[in-house]
């Protein structure tokens, strides 16, 4: 293997609210913490560099507007800002780089809903501006099903001048849940510039390798590739953990490293199983 690999990190929802719970504090959209219990973000950024990740995610994921405004008094750019305010806070005087990540929206777009394109890009543009001007790194929107949403907020995010990668969520089928295609995808992405493309969430790691093996025949950008570590199995006493352990996780993730540049976890991840893919790059 003579291709340098990026090392990600893995999911922060399910490992936040993790902390929460060894912490005795309630289950929250996760970007709450940010303004509520900052502690336990800087616990996680922190956690996540000693495992070895190389560009960390600011707690933003799903902190967008409408979202935000939903179920709190926040104003979504200060939620954005406190979250790159932590992770640079405590990854200062390290090599990390901060990821500014973004989901999808909850609403779908015209004419499947009643979102406009225009309003889709407004919500984007206000929260990534806020998360760019506060000092992230890196752009990262992930696990969106609907190509169209994707390019919406890739244009929103290719107006800063900072790298940007797409990452979408499929099904078993080799297609998103709005019936977008591995080529569909490229097609209506590399137009934008964008700098990286690749796959997250949803599959595990086996699953997912014919996606991002497809990604890697039919694209000559860098490859990102974040898989699941399977659903949740609840346990007697009443604790949850994911299917995949650690080191297995890792080890079925070799047969990417030939193909991809960025790799890390999705949900049921956690700093441990960046600690293990970090042994099977070495």
């Amino acid at each position: 293997m003579n291709r340098k690999i990026t090392l990600l990190d893995g999911a922060y929802g399910t490992s936040l609210w993790h902390y929460a719970d060894e912490a005795g504090i309630k289950n929250e959209p996760v970007w709450k913490y940010n303004i509520e219990h900052p502690e336990l973000v800087a616990k996680l950024t922190k956690d996540y560099y000693e495992a070895g990740s190389e560009i960390i995610q600011a707690n933003t994921f799903g902190a967008n507007g409408p979202a935000v405004k939903r179920s709190s008094s926040y104003a979504p750019a200060d939620v954005v800002t406190a979250a790159v305010k932590i992770a640079k806070e405590t990854l200062a005087g390290t090599e990390a780089r901060i990821g500014l990540p973004f989901g999808p929206l909850s609403m779908l777009l015209e004419p499947y809903g009643d979102l406009e394109e225009d309003e889709c890009y407004e919500i984007y543009d206000e929260v990534i501006t806020a998360g760019v001007n506060a000092g992230a790194d890196v752009v990262m929107l992930e696990t969106f099903m609907d190509k169209e949403m994707m390019r919406i907020a890739a244009a929103a995010a290719k107006k800063h001048d900072i790298p940007v990668f797409c990452s979408m969520t499929f099904e078993k089928s080799g297609k998103t849940m709005m019936g977008n295609s591995v080529q569909d995808i490229i097609d209506i992405l590399t137009p934008i510039g964008i700098d990286a493309i690749g796959m997250n969430c949803s599959l595990g790691p086996e699953q997912a390798m014919p996606i991002i093996r497809e990604f890697a025949e039919k694209t000559d950008l860098p490859l990102m590739f974040k898989p699941n570590a399977g659903k949740p199995i609840l346990n007697s006493d009443g604790t949850s953990s994911a299917p995949i352990g650690a080191a297995e996780f890792a080890q079925l993730l070799r047969p990417a490293f030939d193909i991809v540049s960025y790799v890390g976890g999705c949900c049921g991840s956690d700093p441990t199983y960046i600690t293990e893919i970090k042994k099977c790059l070495n």
